[in-house]
């Protein structure tokens, strides 16, 4: 095929490139407050891709609590990490070329590359890449893996952190299917996560809904990477923008995660992950979902954001109404009380969820198309 090698620059963040590189595009955009955000999406007058609200350090005690949740789940983290890289191993051929979704995956898929390289003896390289809901998959980054440096497209293997509802991974299958139906280079759509609480992914260490701890945190744990950005500053030829958050290095744990897991691996083996009945956990989902559209009368399945990592999204960075939980004194929750007390959120207890937490978002009055 004939494409433009002038490729955008690779960036590492605060990572080594050994670790991770972005196939991210540095822009600053605009700086958009949450509620005018919120505002600006539930009126359709934009896409949630094209904004982003500048990224705050969090308080010293919310800090307190991420660390807390390291110390709680280093070594099942670590165990997991190993057992995807087990599967991975057996799946993809070498140099494995690990894709993580960026940003929920990138940190996992920067563990991963520590965990093929370090403990399993198996030749990798790391990109994260973007994926947007409703704007797919950027395929100038594929373009780039595949055809700039070379990879061979059955080495490619997608990462991300965990799944819900599942969202994502349609997104991902849709575009894989996109890429494949005008491509000869074809592509896999198998997609490895740590967690997938709602039975979605391909390959998974758990569906267990816990608290990893790279999930509460945003730029400072993810290489001072923000989310991904698909605005006008973006062009023809360019990979999916980003922020880079400079002003949050002294506040940054990137490295230092991949550190403190990579040591908790040491003298670990990787195991098979568990079976799991995938469909019940589906239904199981499913039903709870539109029980809670019911309950509260809630149109679009996008305002609900089950588990307690989206919740954890939720809180910071979108316009909550409701914080659902199932037990108010599990550790994994601790940070979501404190933000709903930050936040005035009203805080429901709800023992059948077969969740840790359930967010739900604010609905806005957009009669009048202007922001509050």
């Amino acid at each position: 095929m004939d494409v433009n090698l002038a490729f955008n620059t690779p960036i590492s963040g605060s990572y080594s490139p050994e670790d991770c590189q972005f196939l991210l595009k540095p822009i600053v955009p605009p700086n958009i407050a949450v509620t005018e955000k919120e505002f600006l999406i539930q009126s359709g007058q934009k896409h949630y891709s094209e904004m982003i609200t500048h990224e705050n350090p969090v308080s010293p005690l919310y800090s307190r609590l991420f660390l807390a949740l390291v110390e709680r789940y280093r070594r099942r983290l670590a165990q997991d990490v190993l057992n995807l890289a087990g599967q991975i191993r057996i799946h993809c051929p070498e140099p494995v070329t690990l894709v993580s979704l960026a940003r929920a995956g990138t940190p996992i898929g920067a563990l991963l590359q520590r965990a093929l390289t370090h403990r399993l003896g198996v030749a990798s390289r790391h990109y994260s890449i973007s994926i947007i809901r409703d704007r797919g998959i950027d395929e100038r980054a594929l373009e780039y893996i595949l055809y700039h440096q070379g990879h061979p497209p059955d080495s490619v293997c997608f990462v991300d952190g965990w799944t819900a509802k599942g969202v994502i991974t349609r997104e991902l299958k849709r575009s894989i299917a996109h890429w494949n139906t005008h491509h000869a280079e074809q592509l896999s759509d198998r997609l490895y996560v740590v967690a997938d609480l709602g039975g979605a992914a391909d390959v998974t260490a758990t569906i267990d809904d816990y608290a990893i701890p790279s999930g509460i945190l945003g730029a400072t744990v993810s290489g001072l990477v923000s989310r991904s950005i698909l605005n006008e500053q973006i062009t023809e030829g360019d990979f999916h923008g980003c922020a880079v958050y400079e002003h949050l290095r002294s506040h940054d744990r990137s490295v230092w995660f991949l550190d403190t897991l990579s040591q908790a691996m040491a003298d670990l083996k990787p195991q098979v992950p568990p079976q799991q009945d995938v469909r019940q956990r589906r239904d199981t989902i499913e039903a709870y979902l539109n029980g809670i559209r019911r309950r509260y009368g809630i149109a679009q399945i996008n305002y609900i954001k089950p588990g307690v990592l989206e919740a954890s999204r939720v809180m910071l960075r979108r316009v909550p109404s409701l914080l659902l939980l199932r037990d108010e004194q599990h550790a994994d929750v601790a940070h979501l009380r404190l933000l709903a007390d930050e936040k005035a959120v009203p805080i429901r207890h709800d023992p059948s969820m077969p969740f840790n937490a359930t967010a739900l978002i604010q609905i806005m009055d957009t009669t009048d198309r202007q922001p509050p």
